[in-house]
């Protein structure tokens, strides 16, 4: 016997499959869409030079609540450099790269508690390094937000804005707004969005 149900024309003994199959549907389509909306679990950095050449990739995901970074680097100088997630994703290397903006810093801290600020890259001898933390001062989330953001090496060491007042720049004691805004890390030497995946 046939029964019409919201423009479905069923025998009883189906009714109930029908009932589970568009349910399931609906399951699955608001699980989807909350999937969809939550962000990218992963994303990744592809570091460029001011010439355009890969120097390196930066990989992040979601590790037991903490974003787990890894970054492999190949072509840079040798010591150590300033390493640091920039408020804005674009990476214009005719201007030097100034167009990531500053260290990613919602709350509006000092170096070296922007929540960009990440542990130096120590590079070899021959070019390479690879450095490995976790991080919890922000989310995958809180790279993608309207103008996105970039990772930056830069072509001198971070000192973490650790200047004792004991030393002086320009007569005041301990660090001067530059070392508090950037650890004194210098010019930007490689670049890359960050990107989903």
């Amino acid at each position: 016997m046939l029964a019409k149900r919201k423009g479905f024309y069923v025998t009883r003994s189906r009714r109930l499959w029908l009932v589970v199959a568009v349910g399931a549907v609906a399951l699955s389509t608001v699980a989807f869409t909350m999937s969809a909306g939550a962000g990218p679990k992963d994303a990744r950095a592809t570091l460029r030079d001011v010439n355009g050449n890969v120097v390196g990739i930066v990989k992040l995901s979601l590790d037991d609540g903490k974003i787990g970074v890894k970054a492999t680097v190949d072509g840079l100088p040798a010591g150590f450099h300033g390493f640091h997630i920039h408020s804005v994703g674009t990476c214009d290397p005719t201007v030097g790269f100034v167009s990531a903006g500053g260290h990613l810093n919602p709350n509006g801290a000092t170096h070296p508690s922007h929540a960009g600020d990440q542990p130096v890259l120590l590079v070899n001898g021959d070019g390479t390094a690879e450095l490995r933390f976790a991080s919890d001062r922000y989310t995958i989330d809180d790279l993608f937000d309207a103008d996105g953001s970039a990772f930056i090496v830069h072509a001198g060491a971070d000192n973490y804005a650790n200047i004792p007042t004991r030393y002086s720049a320009a007569g005041i004691p301990g660090p001067d707004a530059a070392t508090l805004a950037t650890g004194d890390a210098g010019a930007r030497s490689a670049c890359g969005v960050i990107l989903p995946g």
